[in-house]
């Protein structure tokens, strides 16, 4: 019995010396968690561009005469300018906003973006824009903590008290407040303002491409609330209160 316990333990260390993963093994079982981490990121991605376009499907119009009335309109903000010059997004969702007033389709409009200082007022800038061009200021709200889409739509909602809205803006973020609008219970379809190049605008796009999966993330995981909410304000024709 005595001769055969060397046998033993040497069998136990060549079993022992089979089951620990080598320094390859450890590479090949890294390399495949990598790719398969890497191709949900993808699949997130393109699930959360095409979700966008998905939601939006017939609620979309390029021409103001297919447009159905409306109450209330949401026009999204920008910066009025761009390295020096007028921005140009800013410029065509001012014209599609003006369009829509102009063929009767809306009755209100609320102007909605960021003023994060007295220096910085996209919606007044929209305003006062949309005064210029003839659009009565009576007829038209500032929506000063619009600062994301998301929030601009929820806001519509919550503080405006609206559950319909027209979303004014690039073709993009429509697909994208629509989106969001569904999700909160509201109903929306979106007018397209005339989109800039692609060669000017390719920073834009690629910026969406990130927007669309923190939107499908607030939506589905996060529950992202606007960052301001506040008391609730009534729009021009609401008999409950009144408009600033």
């Amino acid at each position: 019995m005595a001769a055969e316990t060397p046998t033993r333990d040497r069998g136990q260390d060549i079993l022992k010396a089979k089951s620990k993963p080598t320094p390859l093994t450890w590479i090949k079982r890294l390399t495949a968690v990598g790719l398969l981490i890497f191709l949900l990121g993808v699949g997130l991605i393109i699930y959360a561009n095409v979700t966008a376009v998905w939601a939006s499907r017939g609620k979309l119009f390029d021409d103001v005469k297919d447009l159905p009335p409306a109450k209330v309109g949401l026009v999204f903000g920008t910066s009025d300018r761009y390295q020096g010059r007028e921005n140009r997004y800013f410029r065509y969702r001012i014209d599609a906003a003006v369009d829509i007033w102009n063929a009767g389709k809306v009755e209100t409009l609320i102007v909605s973006g960021d003023n994060r200082s007295k220096y910085y007022n996209e919606p007044q800038k929209m305003k006062d824009a949309l005064v210029e061009e003839g659009v009565p200021a009576s007829r038209i709200v500032c929506d000063y903590a619009g600062l994301r889409t998301l929030d601009s739509v929820v806001r519509a909602k919550e503080i405006f008290g609206t559950n319909k809205i027209l979303v004014i803006s690039q073709r993009f973020q429509n697909e994208r407040a629509i989106y969001i609008a569904q999700a909160h219970g509201m109903e929306a379809y979106g007018y397209n303002a005339e989109d800039v190049e692609l060669q000017a605008g390719f920073k834009t796009k690629i910026r969406e491409v990130g927007a669309r999966v923190k939107m499908w993330l607030d939506v589905n995981f996060l529950d992202t609330a606007p960052i301001h909410l506040g008391e609730k304000v009534k729009l021009p024709g609401d008999p409950q209160s009144s408009a600033p």
